[in-house]
């Protein structure tokens, strides 16, 4: 109860300081190009149910149809100002609402799509127990994941046979030891490594 409720305060408390800067973020990606400014996708949340993740829109509109994972910090799919989002992690900020609305917590696994969900052994579904999050401690580990698949030749190989067991491996350490503060800690620790 403790976690929801500060869920719950911390976004109703962000969303409001963060407003003017999200109004401002969606009119310039309007303005960069056509297709709206938010960006739904379908993952999988806590228990195995689906719910739409928002995001603001980094990519070109159907651009996300030729694959799903992004490699590298020069994708062509990528809108010029999605870079700069992209960069600061500011384009996860309208998960604040997928937090409000209960689909998501600020600290937990980050939530998958389907595709590679299915791929998960019994021991790694064990991450679909509880909410996802905004932040993980894989998020701070592989904060620049796009820059670790573009070395490869096979990026979609190396994620799924890598980077996805390793941020599973994080996930199921953090909920055997999740505590008030292990989530404050992540939350900081997030923060400082995006700005520093």
């Amino acid at each position: 109860m403790l976690k929801r409720f500060t869920d719950i305060f911390l976004s109703f408390l962000a969303i409001l300081v963060l407003l003017p800067f999200m109004f401002v973020i969606s009119l310039i990606i309007n303005f960069e190009s056509n297709g709206g400014f938010f960006y739904f996708q379908q993952r999988v949340g806590k228990n195995g149910k689906d719910f739409k993740l928002i995001k603001f829109r980094t990519m070109y509109v159907g651009a996300d149809k030729k694959r799903l994972i992004t490699v590298g910090t020069n994708d062509k799919r990528i809108t010029g100002f999605g870079k700069f989002l992209r960069k600061f992690k500011l384009d996860e900020l309208p998960q604040l609402f997928n937090v409000i609305a209960g689909n998501m917590s600020i600290v937990g696994p980050r939530p998958e799509v389907r595709k590679y969900v299915n791929l998960y052994n019994e021991v790694q579904k064990e991450v679909l127990s509880v909410r996802p999050g905004l932040t993980d401690y894989a998020s701070i580990e592989y904060i620049e994941e796009n820059k670790l698949l573009a070395e490869s030749d096979d990026a979609e190989k190396m994620y799924v046979e890598k980077i996805m067991p390793r941020k599973l491996e994080l996930n199921l350490k953090y909920i055997k030891n999740q505590t008030f503060f292990t989530d404050l800690k992540i939350i900081f620790k997030t923060i400082f490594k995006i700005f520093f």
